[in-house]
């Protein structure tokens, strides 16, 4: 038995090893990309509490991937993952791409910046709370990893099935659907606090509705002080918020 214990041991911490050792000359980039000249300091401040480089370790980047960005909005990310992937990888950015477009795109390491034309038609309904969003194509088959972060609260419920749909089917078998958002109190009803929040319950119903598979969860994101009360921009909150962090797959 003992021998066994150590056996599996060894399996183990040889796979974290192995995992650890692919990231590794990720997360070199990753830190390079930190310091590029073409990050404001208040995106630089973002750094401790977004925590990229633990979060796109987390989710299983590879510099050899193929990775699909949903609204980008100012390009946080956009500016960190454009370089680690455009030597071996590609990374393509869709759905409300026109800030980064218009700001990023000629930029230094923005070169491989591949900006998808999804023609999603992103709207708010007169006296809607949220934005509706088509169906849509993201014109891709073999993705390795769509990813978006602080945005599936953004949406009504035709336009979150429309972005999962859209992740799923551009994904290939095995690829990772990554979600960060603003954690809402489960099964609490919407109020002025709560808009910009969701619940992590619903968003995993949801997902695996399209189809996808739940396989791991990160505490990275958690805030023990963020009471679920308040709305996210609050002073008390913003820069603090609870965060669910959820993995998914592919089958």
């Amino acid at each position: 038995m003992k021998s066994v214990i150590f056996i599996l041991t060894l399996l183990i911490a040889g796979n974290t090893f192995a995992a650890d050792s692919g990231f590794s000359s990720v997360e070199q980039a990753l830190k390079k990309a930190m310091k590029s000249d073409l990050r404001t300091d208040k995106e630089i401040m973002r750094d401790r509490n977004r925590k990229p480089i633990e979060t796109l370790k987390f989710f299983g980047l590879r510099s050899n991937m193929k990775v699909i960005e949903l609204l980008p909005g100012g390009g946080w990310y956009t500016k960190l993952l454009a370089p680690v992937l455009s030597k071996d990888g590609e990374f393509s950015v869709a759905i409300g791409t026109s800030r980064v477009s218009k700001g990023l795109i000629g930029k230094d390491g923005m070169e491989f910046l591949n900006i998808i034309n999804d023609n999603s038609n992103i709207r708010k309904e007169k006296g809607d709370r949220f934005y509706s969003l088509d169906k849509f194509d993201l014109g891709e088959t073999n993705v390795d990893m769509v990813f978006t972060f602080r945005n599936y609260h953004n949406f009504n419920f035709e336009g979150r099935k429309q972005m999962n749909d859209a992740a799923f089917k551009a994904l290939k078998s095995g690829g990772v659907y990554a979600i960060v958002d603003h954690t809402r109190r489960h099964m609490q009803g919407l109020n002025n606090e709560n808009g910009r929040r969701f619940d992590p319950v619903l968003a995993i119903k949801e997902i695996q509705d399209a189809g996808f598979v739940l396989v791991d969860y990160s505490d990275l994101h958690y805030r023990a002080d963020d009471e679920l009360r308040y709305e996210v921009g609050r002073k008390s909150v913003t820069g603090n918020t609870d965060r669910f962090t959820l993995k998914f797959k592919k089958p």
